[in-house]
Parts: C-alpha cells; structure tokens; sequence
C-alpha cells in the first residue's frame, strides 16, 4: 500500500516538507562517505529555507498548547485512561519547553555560523562547491567520517526541538482520524465535508501494484480524488478504471 497525503492549510503543508527533510537527513547522517555528508548539508539548508518563517515557532507552540488543551478536557471523563492522558501531556509540555526556550528563530544558531553560510551561499551554484571555490569545505570532506559526523550532529542538535514538535504534533494529527474504505466511480471520488469542522490532512492509502496515481485537491467543503496512470513517457493520464483506496480525515 502506498500512503499519500495531502494539506489542507499552509501550516500543514510546512510541516510535512519540514518532516520530509528531517527523515532524508536521519538517513544520510549515519552514513560514512564525504559525498553523503555534502547532501546532509544540502539538506540541512533546505531545512532552514523552510523553517525560516517567522511565525513558523509561534505555530508550532500554539498548535501544542491547542492540543494540551484539548487533552485537558479528557481530565474528567472515567473511559479515558488517565495514566495514558498524563503522558501524552507530559510530552506536549517537554516539546513546548524545549522549544519554547529557543531564542528567536529554531535555524537562528545556524545561521550566525559563517563557515556554514558561505557554503551554503554557493551550495546551490553547479558545481560551485569545488575544492577551488570552497577550500576550507573541501579540507572538511577530507576529514575522517567520525569527526564529519560529529560536527553534523553539533548543528542537527540545534533543530531537534522543532523535530520533536513537529513529530509531536504530526503524530497527534494522523491518530485524530479514522480510516475508511471507499470506492471510486469512472476513476473519480468527490466527498463533502461537514460545515464546522475544520480538517487539517487526508491521508489516502491505494495499492501500488494498481499502478494508479491520485490527484488530490481540497477545501473547507469537499475533497475529490482523481485517480491518473503513467503513460509510456512517464505523463500522466486520467484513469476511468475503479479503484478501492483507504480514505482518513484528520481534524
């Protein structure tokens, strides 16, 4: 099954691209040779391009406290497992606080770091990394891997409270939903969606051996899915075949 996964506000959006980049660079940092390290860093400057919003911390510490509160309201109700409430409660407030305590900006500390702004103001020129453009760079790369892979640790360490947030409150947001099955007609699949609530993510689940693609778009009022195929030169078109896929809206 292939899991698919669609936005519905801009907040939304920036969390799952900053999510997508914290798991590319949880794979590469464990790696050994140089040329993994440069896309680690790579990765690392696209983290900061996405989380350089300035309302991107106060959004994350609002959505924590929204959520606490939410959780505050279960205090009271004897089918809910007390010992369960107080622990997730008891990492919404070490997400909050560890975040909290950040000055300014969560990419603040990196970008004071001259040496990582010079690669990184050349980092996206073709070539522009060479060991003639960059010599302190590429006397970096010669190092053994142990010492490059402290050095990226150092600087991952200064994110690691916005990951922790982020991980937080996206695993909160995909446990709010219930999944169910749906079917579609000529390859198509439209549901609108009760007024006064306000889904945040549709995740959608379809069997890849299928070799169906879905367009997803979305609003306040409805969600409609367009299942497409792969012609030979990788375009692709829309499918009239119907497909069962797992649908789950998350509040």
């Amino acid at each position: 099954m292939v899991l698919y996964e669609y936005p519905f506000n801009e907040s939304i959006r920036t969390m799952l691209r900053l999510e997508h980049l914290f798991d590319r660079l949880g794979q590469l940092l464990p790696r050994t040779a140089a040329v993994d390290h440069h896309f680690a860093l790579v990765t690392l400057f696209e983290i900061m391009d996405v989380a350089s919003r300035a309302d991107l911390k106060s959004d994350l510490l609002k959505e924590l406290e929204r959520h606490k509160a939410q959780l505050m309201g279960y205090r009271s109700n004897p089918n809910v497992s007390q010992a369960a409430l107080d622990s997730a409660i008891a990492q919404i407030d070490h997400a909050h606080g560890g975040l909290n305590q950040q000055t300014g900006k969560a990419v603040q500390a990196l970008a004071n770091n001259d040496w990582l702004m010079a690669i990184r103001s050349r980092i996206s020129i073709p070539g522009g990394t060479c060991e003639f453009d960059l010599p302190a760079y590429y006397a970096w790369q010669q190092f053994d891997s142990q010492r490059r892979q402290a050095d990226l640790n150092a600087w991952v360490a200064t994110l690691t409270p916005m990951a922790e947030a982020l991980q937080l409150l996206l695993s909160m947001l995909r446990e709010a939903g219930a999944p169910h099955k749906v079917m579609t007609q000529g390859g198509q699949y439209q549901q609108s969606l009760p007024q006064g609530k306000s889904y945040q993510l549709l995740r959608l689940r379809i069997d890849g051996d299928l070799g169906l693609v879905p367009e997803i778009t979305g609003h306040r009022l409805m969600v409609s899915v367009r299942l497409m195929r792969g012609d030979a030169e990788g375009r692709l078109r829309p499918s009239t075949d119907d497909a069962p896929f797992e649908l789950t809206l998350c509040a």
